[in-house]
């Protein structure tokens, strides 16, 4: 049996979340909802990744606040409008495959908010371009030429911590299996742990403790209002000297650990312009491993991890227990229906597909139940 085709179960206070295989669709920004709302393209591509044999599903990083969202195009789940369409558009999408586990990850964009989309520029946006004051922990701004964000009070800090909750509720009563909080790529709670962003002289500021602390405030407000399988992503490296390390990246999942957390998701960098990234096939692997071997906790591993056999090796050495792709699904999207031809695997997959596949392959697929949500 192949590693990457073995099922492999998360537990939560709610109970087992058990996943078909090993691999996962990684968040990917759309730049697609209309003032935060999911849009028919939300329909279309959820649709697809929903079909493309992945064990789960992640949805992109989805604003707490209109505020944080990463451009004016995020999506976002802060009130019952985007809550509305968010439900709906997933609720027609899931009834157009097999039953697969979803997870939202709720996101603050903090410093890097209110920016163009990619293909835009993704530059700072003004107000008269239709951009906002940011927020962050402290007011560096990301690159010397934007203006400033807005430091945080302590009244803000609560504001936004109270916004994850709320999300997390709304996803959770829309049916949402898995919930990712982001603490990676240089948005806020990332920018909270890394002393690149975080220049602060209070109690969320300074030492590891200190710098950790609003992050955790955020995982644990929502641990006890949601029981359902709740993890992090986390940059392990801001690739940059006097930054987030790898060491610290173990030591918060362990505290994440012990506070209830299901998983980790670890991938690096986006906190610094000056971030020196040594890119390449696995290249974030090797963080993931030193968070599996200091915690022992679910480990998702995720970075230029491309071919099946790759994932396959990776899940072997013990280097991490899922593997997570996210472009590699916009040019592939029935990768993992390749993996398992690859790797003599099986996959669910939508009966209309079952007669694309060669002849030499047409053993993967395993009979499904669509979804009925």
């Amino acid at each position: 049996m192949s590693h990457l085709f073995s099922e492999f179960t998360l537990t939560s206070p709610r109970g087992p979340l058990t996943l078909a295989n090993r691999a996962i669709v990684a968040p990917m920004c759309q730049y697609s909802a209309d003032n935060g709302r999911a849009t028919d393209w939300h329909l279309a591509h959820w649709a697809s990744l929903l079909n493309s044999g992945a064990a789960m599903f992640i949805i992109e990083a989805t604003a707490v606040v209109p505020e944080g969202r990463i451009t004016p195009l995020c999506l976002g789940l802060w009130d019952d409008a985007t809550a509305a369409a968010l439900q709906d558009k997933l609720h027609r999408a899931r009834k157009l495959a097999p039953q697969v586990p979803v997870c939202i990850q709720l996101a603050h964009a903090g410093r890097k908010a209110s920016s163009a989309a990619p293909w835009q520029g993704g530059q700072l946006l003004t107000p008269a371009q239709g951009g906002w004051a940011t927020e962050a922990p402290s007011a560096v701004p990301h690159l010397a030429q934007e203006t400033p964000p807005h430091e945080l009070d302590i009244a803000g800090l609560e504001r936004i911590k109270q916004a994850f909750v709320k999300a997390a509720q709304r996803a959770d009563a829309m049916g949402i299996e898995a919930i990712e909080l982001h603490s990676a790529h240089g948005y806020l709670l990332h920018e909270f742990l890394s002393p690149i962003a975080n220049h602060r002289t209070d109690a969320y500021g300074g030492n590891f403790d200190n710098r950790t602390r609003f992050p955790m405030e955020v995982f644990e407000a929502v641990r006890a209002v949601y029981k359902g399988t709740l993890g992090m992503r986390i940059s392990a490296s801001d690739w940059v000297e006097n930054g987030w390390t790898p060491e610290e990246t173990a030591d918060f999942s362990l505290r994440l650990k012990l506070a209830g957390a299901d998983f980790v998701h670890i991938s690096s960098g986006g906190v610094a312009a000056q971030q020196k990234i040594a890119i390449g096939p696995d290249y974030q692997v090797p963080f993931a491993k030193l968070v599996k071997q200091k915690t022992g906790m679910p480990t998702i591993a995720v970075g230029l991890i491309t071919e099946p056999q790759q994932a396959e090796d990776i899940l072997v050495r013990g280097d991490a227990d899922l593997i997570a792709l996210a472009r590699a699904f916009l040019y592939k999207p029935r990768w993992v229906w390749e993996a398992a031809a690859a790797l003599n695997g099986k996959v669910q997959a939508s009966p209309q597909y079952w007669r694309c596949m060669p002849r030499e392959a047409q053993g993967i697929f395993e009979s499904v139940q669509m979804g009925q949500r």
